[in-house]
């Protein structure tokens, strides 16, 4: 049985981690709020009290938190614990420089590290339902894909180095914050014109303006069901993300940055924790 060691069980690691004990994977978990580790145990997994503990049996390692600071410091904890062979499969996004620096600890310490961001929410988290964008040796692939076979519905080698995933998550997600901002846009400008807005969403559903996102983040702008699914303050930070990777590459990056200031903006008005549906408010 495949040993999996998940580091960071918030709203994406604790799916995943239901997720890779539903396809029989041997699941060790932890996470520094240790009561969003705790229910995990209920369905099998195992729950370390410490990174190091948690890392030291595995086959694998992933890690799925938030930002690349906060992966950096736990990377530095659990690589001298690593067995040999064990790769290091890094779902955060972290961006293209972040991705460099998580790249570097690994070359440091002798492990194979896979550049592995997944498209999908908290549902298709809990669903195995991920899209993942890889980017890692060819020699690594049969060893991480149990773990990619549990998490989504489909993996997408994008090239063989450290990078090459977060390439094409920061371009897929690109479209997911305009897609969203826009809706924002579009439901609160038919509120303060005194229309109901969802005569906006009605008239463009089926149509070729139709967008399924658009559907369901306008529903929950206009119900106010803002249950988190991709957090709000964590879409202000993929934000950030994207226009530095344009700022990289020759790019003007005005209206990312424009929407990442609405996600602020909506942060600043109590949102933080609530979905990035919540961006609405960053329009008030």
């Amino acid at each position: 049985m495949t040993t999996v060691a998940l580091l960071g069980t918030g709203l994406m690691g604790a799916g995943m981690a239901r997720s890779m004990l539903r396809h029989g994977l041997d699941v060790v978990v932890w996470n520094r709020s240790s009561e969003k580790a705790a229910p995990l145990a209920d369905v099998g997994a195992r729950v370390a009290d410490d990174p190091a503990s948690a890392v030291r049996d595995a086959d694998i390692v992933v890690t799925m938190l938030f930002d690349a600071d906060s992966v950096a410091e736990i990377a530095e904890q659990v690589l001298p614990e690593f067995g040999e062979g064990v790769p290091w499969v890094q779902t955060s996004t972290v961006g293209l420089d972040g991705t460099r620096r998580l790249s570097a600890l690994a070359d440091e310490h002798g492990v194979t590290f896979v550049d592995a961001p997944v498209l999908g929410t908290r549902k298709p988290a809990e669903n195995g339902a991920l899209t993942v964008l890889a980017g890692g040796p060819e020699d690594i692939r049969d060893t991480v894909k149990p773990v990619f076979d549990a998490i989504g519905a489909k993996t997408v080698w994008v090239g063989t180095e450290p990078g090459d995933g977060h390439r094409l998550k920061l371009v897929a997600n690109s479209w997911v914050l305009s897609v969203t901002t826009a809706t924002a846009q579009a439901v609160g400008l038919a509120q303060h014109l005194d229309l109901d807005p969802r005569q906006f969403l009605g008239s463009i559903k089926g149509g070729p303006l139709d967008c399924g996102y658009a559907q369901l983040k306008g529903e929950a702008m206009i119900t106010g069901e803002l249950e988190a699914s991709f957090g709000l303050d964590g879409a202000q930070k993929d934000a950030g993300l994207i226009a530095d990777a344009m700022d990289g590459n020759e790019m003007n990056s005005e209206v990312m940055r424009a929407i990442g200031q609405r996600f602020a903006a909506a942060s600043d008005a109590g949102h933080g924790g609530d979905d990035m549906a919540a961006v609405i408010h960053g329009f008030e």
